[in-house]
């Protein structure tokens, strides 16, 4: 069946049955004007908002729909841990061909009712619209922090630590397996790994509420971009400067042993791949054992990879010896 045969209320039905039932907060939902939700008067409202386009944020070849669909919500659920906050609901938004197949739409929601049902949070509304152009899917999502509590990129103090959560340059090497063909390079557990990295990226909640709670976070991005473009955004939001040490970055086996065997740079991946969602951000000195003793406990990784010292930048000090400026170097749809 394809959109023109369906018609767009009998797509909106079709992919309305694809998501879970709404929570209490949610006092009207899909089928009205707009959504009505009650939130706790003492916290503060949250809201992100992410556009994937085909053929710039991702192909068929190298993701399935309803891998894609995690990936949309991930995306935005990513930018609320990085301000420590609670998802709650989102607004899903399509450009979509009328040559369009339903079924990939559907798998397409598929994945999106998966992520939002692990981390509690209701798709409430949301339009649909056709183009000529290629497959957009545009993705709203708020949710809650209690008031004071939310992680800004502005905080990072001289002094502080540099942490990351998880590991990073995975997507990018996920993505290069697929681009390239050259699975027999590695063991089937190192492939999968790989492409979970890229296709399925775990948005880091609980981390960001658990760096929120601490009271010792100073600053905090989510790895969207690349680190070195999230770490020059806190620099520059915080009016400091930034050392990293390449001994320190947090790569996974699989992403360092796919890097020597075809050639590549695993850092390069973690400094400029992006995608990775985990967290970055400084906390204070003096908090680090506290800190790392719930992130243990939550078994959650938490690396620190560097300080914060007075100046403007970030600075890479490289395991062979030297030195060298990171710029913001991550993915940017506008530079050629």
């Amino acid at each position: 069946m394809n959109l023109r045969e369906l018609g767009e209320f009998g797509l909106i039905d079709r992919l309305r049955a694809k998501l879970h039932p709404a929570d209490r907060s949610v006092v009207v939902g899909i089928g009205d004007d707009a959504a009505v939700l009650a939130y706790d008067p003492a916290s503060h409202v949250v809201m992100t908002s992410d556009m994937l386009v085909e053929g710039v944020h991702f192909r068929e070849d190298t993701i399935d729909f309803h891998s894609l669909g995690w990936k949309s919500i991930a995306a935005s659920l990513s930018d609320i841990a990085a301000m420590g906050g609670i998802p709650r609901h989102a607004v899903v938004s399509l450009a979509v061909p009328s040559a369009y197949e339903v079924a990939k739409l559907e798998r397409l929601y598929e994945g999106i009712a998966e992520i939002c049902q692990q981390y509690s949070t209701h798709v409430v509304g949301g339009d649909i619209v056709k183009t000529d152009g290629p497959l957009v899917i545009s993705v709203t999502l708020n949710g809650e922090v209690e008031q004071g509590k939310a992680l800004l990129r502005s905080g990072a103090q001289p002094g502080d630590l540099v942490f990351v959560t998880g590991t990073i340059g995975g997507s990018a090497a996920g993505l290069a397996l697929l681009e390239s063909g050259q699975q027999s390079l590695l063991p089937p557990d190192e492939q999968l790994a790989l492409l979970a990295f890229h296709q399925r990226p775990i948005p880091q909640i609980e981390a960001g509420r658990l760096l929120a709670a601490s009271g010792e976070c100073t600053s905090c991005n989510d790895v969207s971009d690349g680190l070195a473009s999230e770490l020059n955004e806190i620099a520059a939001a915080s009016g400091v400067a930034i050392r990293i040490q390449e001994r320190r970055l947090p790569i996974a086996p699989a992403v360092a042993n796919f890097a020597r065997r075809c050639g590549r740079s695993a850092t390069d991946w973690a400094l400029y791949g992006g995608e990775d969602y985990q967290l970055v951000g400084t906390f204070r000195p003096l908090g680090y054992a506290a800190l790392a003793a719930v992130f243990e406990m939550s078994r959650i990784p938490l690396a620190v990879i560097g300080r914060v010292t007075n100046g403007s930048g970030v600075i890479l000090e490289k395991s062979a010896g030297g030195e060298r400026e990171l710029a913001a170097r991550g993915y940017n749809h506008f530079a050629e």
